[in-house]
């Protein structure tokens, strides 16, 4: 007698697939149905076909050689029902009981061969079969320009907390291949729309990294473009950026006039016009610094101006090489439209200008974090803080409440810089819930429960000057064991504490004092006295370890937001055990400072004493072992005393992007 197709993809579907399918309510209630008697009374057709009939009456089918999105309901519902995803649970449930779906090893959510399965394993026919042709005429056109994506591959580890869906992460959105070998389970956040051009470009992803070899649990790649052709109008722009540096360079930010702020905004303009974000970014935020020094504004700030310059110099070295889409940003759409998509809230961090509050709230979805910027103009006279932003409505929350909240939309949109936009007028289609126990089940990307594993992971990372400039690209979720020490450095106005892991691994929570949150310190510290759970925040290298600066603590009591929390600031906090002497640190700190100052203070006007500084500080980087550093600050030198403009600018770049890639590793 001939059985009916065994439907794998359907023993393939793992709950959390199908929440992405549908959404977690839909999975509960179909669950408490089932379990309750509810479920439907299956039959089965020789193609593979499973169909369900209800005690209520409805009727549902599960076509073969389709997904989810290919099924019909008799009941009223417009899109994916509980009775739909019912059937799924219920033909999983009568498969487990089989013998031969035990023999066989199909059971739910243990395809065979799935850890082996690649999506590039989709030949262009298949794509078009199921996804359109005009979905691959549109993703073409982004090959042909060139793209990054960032794979993972699910392992066999069964670490707590690990995704174990294949995914490739885009510039725009995240594309998940929930069943293997199907097309017909691709999750993505990206409306209807681009959703094909967009699976299609995942695919073509991990088909470059197969063929290249790459087979590791996460890889970042270029796919596409073509390296002989991209030397045109683009290339001449980034020469003209280069020189553009090299001007605030020779004459120094307290030089640079609004002439040249201008240049400076019209090159990132046009540099943004052929896709290249993050050079652009660099000369916006450059042009910035120029403007608020010559305003007298408190976020102007020397060290931030040399690291701006050293980065457009590395940038368009970097232009040259394989990783030149990760280098110069992609040349995808600048923002994309997501479908209804989850959100996890992990904290805000307020900041500002005399004149106007800005606050960020990050938000973590699908394995990365997203920001949600908001601001507001600071009337004259008027003392706006974090706690006075708190109540401020965002989504139609108030701000304390969306910080630490779950958030479910159908109207926001992302840019290729993980900004997250709401359109206007659509805040009905937003919700926001209690965060409960949320951040536990955050991705293994995020949540990091091994602090030298994440140490690890970030120096696997390429250099940041030259890494893409997406914003939250390492914040973090940090499960803490134990709290050691806490302590407020008065001079330096920052709180800081030595977190460790369940191994006994540790990092420096250090968050530094500010008059748009006065409060967040004391807060901060109350918060991490309490016993924390978990913490929120930037995750960085320095001083030898992790240096995390803290946007929000998980207590027994609930999430602690230090940036809205009311008050001024006053209370009292212990002073931090004595510190630990780090030659390496203050050496390059002084070498990082005297570069500066140089750029800050203009090449050309180097007076001896400036000259004698850099001097100094590359025997002291000589003296501490950093020979490859030194050599470069003493070629600085040397090249300030002499008369080549040219040479100044190359040898400072050289210093100053060692340095700064010396300190970001070590």
């Amino acid at each position: 007698m001939t059985r009916p197709a065994t439907r794998t993809d359907l023993l393939s579907l793992t709950p959390d697939a199908l929440a992405a399918l549908a959404n977690r309510g839909l999975v509960k209630r179909a669950t408490k149905d089932l379990d309750a008697g509810g479920g439907p009374e299956i039959t089965l057709s020789l193609d593979g076909g499973v169909h369900g009939a209800f005690p209520d009456g409805t009727a549902t089918s599960l076509p073969a050689g389709a997904g989810l999105e290919a099924a019909t309901c008799s009941c009223a519902a417009t899109g994916t029902c509980r009775h739909r995803v019912c059937l799924v649970l219920a033909y999983q449930r009568t498969a487990a009981a089989e013998p031969e779906a035990d023999a066989s090893g199909a059971a739910p959510g243990a395809a065979p061969g799935a850890a082996a399965w690649s999506p590039g394993a989709f030949d262009d026919d298949a794509l078009a079969r199921v996804l359109g042709q005009r979905a691959l005429t549109a993703a073409r056109r982004t090959f042909r320009a060139g793209y990054t994506a960032t794979l993972r591959r699910p392992t066999a580890s069964g670490r707590r907390g690990h995704d174990s869906v294949t995914q490739a992460e885009l510039a725009t959105c995240t594309v998940r291949f929930l069943v293997p070998d199907e097309l017909g389970y691709v999750h993505t956040d990206a409306v209807a729309a681009a959703r094909g051009e967009m699976t299609v470009l995942a695919v073509w992803a991990f088909r470059a990294a197969d063929e290249r070899g790459l087979t590791g649990e996460e890889i970042r790649l270029d796919v596409g473009g073509t390296p002989g052709e991209r030397r045109d109008a683009g290339y001449a722009l980034l020469d003209a950026a280069l020189d553009l540096a090299g001007q605030v360079l020779l004459e120094g930010a307290v030089n640079a006039g609004p002439v040249l702020a201008t240049a400076l905004g019209r090159t990132a303009a046009d540099l943004a016009g052929r896709g290249m974000h993050w050079p652009a970014a660099a000369l916006d935020d450059l042009a910035a610094q120029l403007a608020a020094y010559r305003e007298r504004h408190a976020d102007h700030d020397p060290a931030r101006i040399a690291e701006l310059l050293a980065e457009i110099h590395a940038r368009h070295r970097a232009a040259g090489g394989p990783d030149r889409s990760q280098a110069l940003g992609t040349d995808e759409r600048a923002e994309t439209r997501l479908r209804r998509v989850r959100l996890t809230a992990l904290g805000c961090r307020v900041a500002g200008t005399p004149g106007n509050r800005t606050v960020d709230v990050y938000l973590a979805h699908a394995g990365i974090v997203l920001v949600l910027k908001r601001g507001w103009d600071v009337p004259d006279g008027a003392r706006l803080t974090g706690a006075d932003l708190a109540g401020r409505r965002i989504l139609g929350a108030p701000l304390r409440s969306l910080a630490a909240a779950n958030i479910v939309s159908e109207s926001a949109a992302r840019s290729a810089g993980r900004i997250v936009r709401v359109a206007a007028g659509r805040i009905a289609k937003t919700t926001v819930t209690p965060l409960g126990d949320a951040w536990a089940s955050l991705p293994a990307g995020l949540l990091v429960r091994d602090l030298a594993a994440e140490a690890r992971a970030l120096d696997a990372l390429p250099p940041r000057l030259v890494r893409p400039r997406v914003a939250a690209e390492s914040v973090r979720a940090v499960e803490i064991a134990e709290v050691r020490d806490i302590g407020y450095h008065p001079g330096a106005q920052r709180l800081e504490a030595v977190i460790a892991d369940a191994a006994g691994t540790t990092a420096v929570v250090s968050a530094d004092y500010s008059p748009h949150r006065p409060a967040a310190l004391d807060a901060l510290a109350e918060g991490l006295a309490a016993g924390p759970r978990l913490l929120t925040g930037a995750v960085r290298k320095g001083r030898g370890g992790l240096v995390i600066d803290p946007f929000a603590v998980m207590t027994g009591d609930g999430v602690v937001v230090p940036d809205l929390t009311p008050g001024d600031g006053t209370a009292a906090l212990e002073s931090p055990p004595p510190a630990v002497h780090d030659p390496l640190g203050h050496v390059l700190a002084e070498a990082l400072a005297a570069c500066a100052d140089a750029a800050h203070r203009g090449l050309l006007h180097a007076p001896p004493g400036r000259r004698e500084r850099i001097v100094r500080a590359g025997k002291d980087l000589e003296r501490a072992g950093l020979r490859t550093a030194a050599g470069t600050v003493a070629a600085l030198a040397a090249a300030l005393a002499a008369d080549d403009p040219h040479r100044m600018v190359r040898t400072w770049a050289a210093a100053c992007i060692r340095l700064l890639t010396t300190a970001e590793l070590r």
